[in-house]
Parts: structure tokens; sequence; C-alpha cells
């Protein structure tokens, strides 16, 4: 009934600084207050090359794998897709990957 938000913290996603990505998930949801969201951690996501990435699961089970992230991107996600439900495709891995 709400979103999933699955952050990649495999070795490779932490060397690649997922810990400060989780982090910033975990406390942009709490000052949002979104009460809709669970923020977990999981291991290796299998792109160690597109890591700091987390996959977001909405209500329906769709699922969306942004990659390469940043603290600023982890805001502007959860303002765009989680909270106006518009994806931001350019930070996708799909989007990123055909480049």
């Amino acid at each position: 009934d709400g979103f999933r938000v699955q952050v990649g913290m495999g070795t490779c996603g932490i060397s690649s600084g997922s810990r400060p990505i989780l982090n910033a998930f975990l406390e942009e949801v709490d000052v949002k207050n979104l009460e809709n969201v669970t923020v977990t951690q999981v291991g290796c996501m299998g792109e160690c090359a597109y890591e700091p990435m987390a996959e977001i699961i909405d209500e329906v089970g769709q699922s969306f794998v942004y990659c390469n992230l940043s603290i600023l991107m982890v805001k502007e996600i959860i303002e765009k897709h989680m909270i106006n439900h518009q994806p931001v495709t350019k930070y996708l891995l799909s989007s990123r990957k055909d480049k």
C-alpha cells in the first residue's frame, strides 16, 4: 500500500557510497513525514558499475531502479517520484545503460 525503497548495500555499493544514500533516503522520508514508505537495504544489485543504486517499488508493484545516486538525486526522486508520482527517468538504470 506504499513505496518500498531498497538500497544496494553489497560490497560494491558500500565502496561506491551507498551508506550516505541509504541515510539520505531515511532522513528525507522522515523530514517529509512520509508514512507510506519503507526504506531497507539489500545486497548486491548486479550492476556494480552503476552503484550506488536503489530500487523503488511503487504501490502497484512496479519497479524502478535508480543508479549512480547522489544525495541531491535522492531528494529529487523523493519529491518527484514518491510524492508527485513522476519517475525521474534520466536517473533510471534503463536510461543510463542505453548511453
